[in-house]
């Protein structure tokens, strides 16, 4: 496991992290990154073998699914369905802290969406992980850094503290200044009907109604 220290506000952009980091996603290993919430752990969010070791790594079952990050709109619907509407109010909550679910296409394996037929997306506000994804071809899992059932993690020491003790481990560590207090990312489902809200997070939750209705 390898730890690189990093302070997003001096060291980004950071041409030997980012290539390095992508590297680790691109030879189907495991990353820690801070985001614009809280620490994710990414691997390849197509290899079937990397998102084993995710599970592994975690400690989680695989009944649960993983959603990912996406670089672009583009990347988005080469791995769900995507109609005009639907694109409209992901242009409006991308990029920030709003993971989307989406019906999937093929190219998604089961082992990520724990067999169901939706697939949770979303791009990050954050400079570092949208450089990274600028170096893939394909999306990276974007699940919390921290053991299955734990709270998430914004501290770097925490984060290292809990995969010291992690078998496997994660390949590396991009151990950011602790990061501002924030709970994960808002998940609004768009599968159905009507849009509905699963989980609030950062997101202002009138401002999401408001657009939603619109």
């Amino acid at each position: 496991m390898e730890i690189i220290k990093i302070d997003l506000s001096i060291d980004w952009p950071d041409p030997f992290i980012i290539k390095k980091a992508a590297g680790v996603i691109q030879a189907k290993g495991s990353l820690v990154y801070p985001t614009d919430t809280v620490y994710g752990l990414g691997v390849d969010g197509l290899s079937v073998p990397a998102i084993e070791r995710l599970f592994k790594i975690k400690k989680r079952p695989a009944s649960k699914p993983v959603p990912v990050i996406v670089r672009d709109m583009a990347m988005a619907k080469r791995l769900a369905l995507i109609d005009r509407q639907t694109e409209r109010i992901l242009e409006a909550v991308w990029p920030g802290p709003v993971t989307v679910i989406l019906r999937k296409k093929e190219i998604v394996p089961d082992i990520l969406t724990a067999g169901q037929s939706t697939i949770g997306l979303r791009i990050p506000d954050c400079k570092l992980v949208r450089a990274i994804m600028n170096n893939l071809e394909g999306p990276m899992t974007a699940t919390s850094a921290n053991f299955s059932g734990q709270p998430s993690l914004t501290s770097s020491n925490r984060v290292i503290e809990t995969f010291n003790r992690a078998y496997p481990r994660p390949d590396l560590i991009l151990a950011a200044r602790h990061l501002p207090a924030s709970p994960p990312s808002t998940v609004l489902d768009l599968t159905g009907p009507q849009p509905k809200i699963l989980r609030v997070g950062p997101t202002n939750k009138n401002d999401l109604l408001k657009l939603l209705r619109t």
